[in-house]
């Protein structure tokens, strides 16, 4: 397969393609295979990276087979971190299932949690208020930002570049403490509800959110003075791990993964959801396909998320004495002073809690642009208080599949550098 003539979601179609066919493994996709005759020679060692954080960038074991120092086999060993998360959710209410999408992917707690309650309210055909929608997507780019601090940091740590780790974290605080501001706790914040918002948005998130913008895009220009000309972190990257555009979407990937491979995709721009359609930012396209490119990525998304929040302050700051969640008693918490002097307030309380509240009869996918690529959402409701059925498109699994093709022609200290740089989190591999 290669880039023969112009598709939707690719620049440049002119362009030659990042190698001739396609290297995804014949057999099993997921699988790189020992070719048979180098089997039989006798030269080829087995050994086993991970299941530790040095070494494959989170709990996964990747079992990997050596000629010399070149890669000829390799398969991936998941389940380590397995908490059956989907199953579990059937048996909460739609209420308390909210609390465990953010859960699965640690870092993308928010974009996670936004994509169940986008699906609830789709089932629910609830209104939300303009102020929870630009509030849900200033901290959903807020967490974008958290997310590609922390990949960038620990990607880097994992190849020798140790200072980046230090400066990345640094930001990362940042982030943390505006969110605390918000919604009390750093993560998992449950602060995205059916119909809006948990609470308004307090005094003095503004001020401390321009602040922030106007120190990240400083923070993003250190880490590019430490490595963008550093020989060693250029021999590291460039070249490294190819994934040609064709093989990118054989694989299903999206995200960063994709878009550094030359595929202009991004589900902000091409299904716009919440109120990206009415703000102004470019989505970062590189075409090399290898570790370098996705860095980049990742770094031009932090310049562009910074651009987004800016503008949802903007909007944000005219709409003060705005309602920040939907009036609806049967699905909403009623304001916490109702429940002291109203008894219909403290009824819907006690039942929203304690039963949860019912959910249309149905069934829907929703998917948003993660960190990582589009985290989709699926699920059923046959019109009672619970999802009938919960399943997620984890777009880190989906990146793990690439392994095998990304590691084709690979020597073994390029593998760390590889696999960190598909941005991949076992909590949403495993589930």
């Amino acid at each position: 397969m290669t880039v023969t003539s112009r598709r939707p979601g690719i620049d440049a179609p002119d362009r030659p393609p990042i190698y001739e066919g396609t290297r995804i493994p014949a057999n099993i996709p997921t699988i790189l295979e020992v070719p048979q005759a180098l089997r039989d020679a006798g030269d080829v060692l087995e050994i086993n990276f991970g299941p530790n954080h040095p070494s494959t960038h989170g709990v996964l074991r990747l079992v990997i087979e050596l000629s010399g120092e070149r890669v000829v086999g390799l398969r991936a060993v998941v389940g380590y971190l397995h908490t059956g998360f989907e199953k579990t959710m059937e048996q909460k209410t739609w209420w308390k299932a909210i609390t465990y999408p953010e859960r699965i992917d640690y870092l993308a707690f928010q974009n996670n949690e936004l994509g169940f309650v986008l699906a609830i309210e789709k089932l629910l055909g609830i209104e939300v208020p303009r102020k929870a929608t630009w509030m849900r997507m200033l901290l959903c780019e807020l967490n974008r930002i958290h997310s590609h601090l922390v990949w960038l940091g620990t990607a880097a740590l994992e190849i020798g570049a140790i200072s980046m780790f230090w400066y990345t974290f640094r930001e990362r605080d940042s982030v943390l403490d505006l969110f605390e501001m918000v919604t009390g706790v750093r993560m998992h914040t449950r602060y995205f509800q059916a119909g809006g918002l948990a609470e308004d948005i307090p005094i003095g998130f503004y001020p401390a959110c321009r602040a922030f913008t106007r120190q990240m895009p400083k923070g993003v220009d250190e880490y590019e003075s430490l490595v963008d000309r550093n020989g060693i972190w250029l021999e590291r990257t460039r070249g490294i791990g190819l994934l040609s555009a064709d093989d990118a979407i054989a694989l299903g990937q999206s995200g960063p993964v994709l878009r550094a491979s030359g595929i202009n995709w991004d589900l902000r721009k091409d299904e716009p959801y919440l109120a990206y359609d009415e703000v102004d930012f470019r989505v970062p396209v590189h075409f090399h396909g290898d570790v370098y490119d996705r860095y980049r990525v990742h770094m031009e998304e932090m310049r562009e998320s910074t651009r987004i929040i800016v503008q949802c302050l903007d909007r944000l700051e005219g709409m003060q004495d705005e309602p920040w969640i939907a009036d609806d008693r049967k699905v909403v918490l009623p304001p916490r002073e109702e429940l002291h002097t109203s008894m219909e307030s403290l009824i819907h309380h006690f039942k929203i809690v304690t039963e949860g509240y019912r959910v249309p009869e149905g069934e829907v996918y929703v998917a948003v642009e993660s960190p990582r690529g589009e985290f989709g959402c699926y699920v059923v409701s046959d019109g009672g208080p619970r999802p009938w059925r919960v399943r997620f498109r984890a777009p880190s699994l989906v990146a793990l599949e690439a392994t095998a093709t990304c590691m084709t022609d690979a020597l073994v200290a390029d593998l760390i550098a590889i696999v960190g740089s598909l941005d991949t989190v076992m909590g949403e591999v495993d589930r």
